[in-house]
């Protein structure tokens, strides 16, 4: 063989080499953008297991509130049935002004702001909300370094053609003031 055979067989090596590599980055970046929602909807399924549980401790001293308590319910019907990022992101932000009425709500009845477990409930809820915080921080991050990874030269030359394409972020939209405060719990 000559020595020019050996030469474009070396830099064919080493484009496939690359290839290979930058395939295999996109391909963990992906991932880590996929574990994280998985890490959002595990706080997601928590919220959705304990909202039960509070409307039933409301009914209890707000019964004439049905409305109130009806929104909550399909709020939390919608959420859990949403099935992509963007569905999940709206039914998420609808779910949460449900219960911004719902705490609201407690304001005016004084004995269910002081029931032990409608302040346990109230709790646990708060610190739902705080993870899930801390977790779309993490999958935004995550999205945001996969979508800065598939745009990059070279990596943009074959991304679209490997299916790797932009993925949206868990964008709260105009309620974002609102929903980076935690449920206040007063006693």
């Amino acid at each position: 063989m000559s020595t020019t055979t050996w030469v474009v067989l070396g830099i064919i090596g080493v484009i496939v080499l690359w290839a290979i590599m930058t395939y295999n980055s996109l391909v963990a970046m992906a991932q880590r953008t996929n574990q994280s929602f998985a890490d959002i909807d595990v706080q997601l399924k928590q919220r959705h297991d304990l909202i039960p549980n509070l409307i039933e401790t409301v009914k209890g001293y707000a019964s004439h509130e049905r409305g109130t308590l009806d929104d909550v319910v399909k709020a939390r019907n919608a959420a859990i049935a949403a099935p992509s990022t963007e569905a999940k992101v709206a039914a998420e932000n609808m779910l949460s002004g449900a219960l911004r009425q719902l705490f609201a709500l407690s304001e005016a009845y004084p004995d269910l702001k002081a029931n032990q477990n409608f302040l346990q409930l109230q709790t646990e809820l708060g610190d739902i909300e705080n993870k899930l915080a801390a977790a779309r921080r993490y999958f935004n991050n995550a999205v945001s370094e996969y979508n800065a990874g598939i745009q990059q030269f070279p990596a943009a030359l074959f991304a679209g053609i490997f299916g790797f394409h932009q993925r949206p972020f868990f964008d709260l939209g105009e309620d974002r003031k609102a929903l980076d405060q935690a449920p206040q719990v007063k006693f």
